[in-house]
């Protein structure tokens, strides 16, 4: 009988680390986060957070309506639920006093969603110009144009950008392909390869920028896109995420470009913003995003052409 209890506590456990891992350790911290800020929230009202009721959480849900937006609240409502399964307990997130709460709010919020500025071609030609005209070392320029260049070129994100690995890379006589490991939409790691073709304009083509960068690097195998030390020697550390963030928001403000409104989301909506104004279908810019779902290719699509076709420019006055 003890040996039993054993191998089924065995099993417990290996279902919970499967249950894990399942997850993207990036999601799993999300989960973790939002969870710790409902569990205070139970904490100071003297409620149950685990396992918790529909009505607890709808109260946490009108408490942060208040200061959150509608996308916010959901995606704290699946993170409460992910932890509730992960730690092996039901919570119904179909109960009437959740849905019709959330109903409730979104009509008198709205439920909009104002997204970061996409970087258009004019954006993108002006931070390269204004990089080109700094006074520092060539081969920080050079890497600083090919992180730029090649996150919109590829429509990357920028967890995928920083992740690309010498090894990833194939040039080929049409241009570059780069081979994604793993990106947010592909949890099992299947992987996809991007192809980057030339640019007529070799001052603004990624693949051109990044044989530069490359070659002067001298960089072989590992991360490409690497840190600086203080004395501007090159380690062989990757960049973070949030690096590409601060670089495109820095050479903005130089640019005189209000840089407010852009992210690190810009590069990649960006990229399909102006593929979908360039006349490319859904299926191409999916192709080389990597987006599962239309939903959000099409807002791009929409965006782009809201002046094409535009019924008051029909009207002649």
């Amino acid at each position: 009988m003890t040996e039993l209890t054993t191998h089924l506590k065995l099993l417990h456990e290996e279902t919970l680390n499967n249950l894990k891992s399942s997850k993207a350790n990036n999601t799993l911290r999300a989960y973790k986060s939002d969870f710790k800020d409902f569990g205070s929230f139970c904490a100071k009202h003297g409620l149950k957070c685990l396992p918790s009721e529909p009505k607890v959480v709808s109260l946490y849900i009108t408490h942060l309506s208040k200061n959150s937006k509608i996308s916010t609240l959901r995606r704290r409502l699946v993170s409460i639920t992910m932890v509730h399964k992960l730690k092996g307990h039901y919570l119904d997130t179909k109960h009437p006093i959740i849905v019709e709460n959330l109903m409730g709010i979104r009509r008198v919020k709205g439920s909009i969603q104002k997204g970061k500025k996409p970087l258009l071609i004019n954006h993108l030609k002006l931070i390269i110009n204004v990089i080109n005209e700094q006074k520092k070392e060539e081969i920080k320029k050079l890497r600083d144009k090919s992180i730029i260049l090649i996150g919109f070129g590829g429509g990357f994100r920028r967890t995928e950008l920083i992740s690309i690995d010498h090894e990833d890379l194939e040039f080929v006589p049409e241009g570059l392909k780069i081979t994604v490991k793993k990106s947010k939409t592909d949890q099992f790691g299947e992987g996809m390869i991007k192809g980057l073709p030339y640019f007529d304009n070799e001052i603004y083509c990624p693949v051109k920028n990044l044989q530069k960068w490359l070659e002067v690097s001298k960089i072989k195998s590992g991360p490409i896109f690497r840190r600086f030390s203080k004395g501007l020697s090159l380690t062989d550390k990757r960049l973070t995420d949030q690096s590409v963030v601060l670089l495109m928001k820095k050479y903005l403000d130089l640019a005189g470009i209000e840089n407010k409104n852009f992210a690190g989301h810009s590069l990649r909506s960006g990229f399909a913003t102006v593929a979908a104004d360039s006349g490319a279908d859904e299926r191409s810019i999916m192709a080389m995003t990597g987006h599962k779902s239309t939903q959000m290719v099409r807002r791009y699509i929409r965006e782009a052409n809201i002046f094409k076709n535009n019924a008051l420019s029909k009207i002649k006055i």
